[in-house]
């Protein structure tokens, strides 16, 4: 495929892309980037099944979609197979090597309560990338002054309901920590998420506190799916203590929410082996499970 053949359709993916994200979609974007003619081709390959492109084989197409599903279920954010690992009756494009690039819109986690909580996990997941929407129906709580990082959203809310509406939306790559200080915040607040469907769900509290305020929503008709689908009481646990740890807590469940970790120790392996010692050799690292990363 020459370059000026593949511009019309460059363009076509790029415009879909565009509008997934308007949307709150996600798709796998497959590209050819070694080992045929076809390099540079594009195809966007939707979570809904729904393509857009053209690898310049309909065979092709057909084993990129089909596989596209499969790599959007590993929650990968990149990764290049080759087509004879992904489609292997392609014997004459065997050696041609797709990248397939995750694209979603952009992170965002929406909390309710600017409490001493609310205010470091703003702070923090700031730091770490993530868009921040900070509500609080008490507007001293929400301002520059307090809250000077850019991603960070500030919204007095004369209304909990209707600002949870209007920062959610459809939910789709949405984060919600519902941090507020008290029962009847949380909720009211809770119950407004409801009618949207975010990523994650978490709310504050003991497990009576926020056993008493999911019983009350199921009582009255919400949905028992997505009611167990909340993670209540919020974070991991790291035996957090203080306000700052606790953000640290509550910011990794829904690292490990985004990226399918499981969110127990990379070292775990290594203590379950006999005598806890894994198999280190003198001066080594020894073997063993690869790291996730390398500080």
């Amino acid at each position: 495929m020459s370059d000026s053949a593949n511009r019309p359709a460059s363009a076509g993916v790029n415009a879909a892309i565009g509008q997934l994200l308007e949307r709150g979609g996600t798709a796998a974007l497959a590209t050819v980037v070694a080992g045929s003619s076809l390099v540079g081709a594009k195809l966007l390959v939707e979570s809904t099944g729904e393509t857009t492109g053209s690898l310049g084989s309909r065979e092709l197409n057909n084993a990129v979609a089909q596989f596209g599903q499969q790599f959007l279920a590993t929650r990968d954010q990149a990764h290049t197979y080759s087509v004879r690992d992904l489609a292997p009756p392609l014997t004459a494009l065997a050696a041609t090597r797709i990248l397939f690039e995750r694209i979603q819109p952009e992170p965002r986690i929406v909390i309710f309560g600017a409490g001493h909580v609310g205010a470091a996990l703003a702070k923090l997941a700031s730091f770490a990338g993530y868009h921040v929407t900070l509500i609080d129906d008490r507007a001293e709580l929400v301002t520059r002054e307090r809250f000077p990082e850019e991603l960070i959203e500030l919204v007095a809310a004369e209304s909990w309901t209707k600002a949870a509406g209007d920062a959610i939306g459809k939910g789709r790559g949405v984060s919600v920590a519902i941090v507020t200080r008290g029962h009847a915040e949380d909720e009211e607040c809770l119950r407004a998420v409801m009618d949207s469907t975010p990523d994650y769900i978490g709310l504050i509290g003991s497990k009576r506190r926020t056993n008493i305020v999911l019983e009350r929503l199921r009582a009255t008709g919400s949905d028992s799916n997505r009611l167990a689908k909340v993670r209540a009481p919020i974070g991991l646990d790291i035996g957090a203590v203080t306000p700052e740890e606790v953000a640290v807590a509550i910011l990794a469940e829904i690292v490990a929410e985004r990226r399918g970790g499981e969110g127990g120790s990379l070292s775990a392996w290594r203590r379950d082996r006999k005598g806890g010692t894994g198999e280190l050799g003198k001066g080594g690292m020894g073997k063993g499970r690869p790291g996730h990363y390398e500080g």
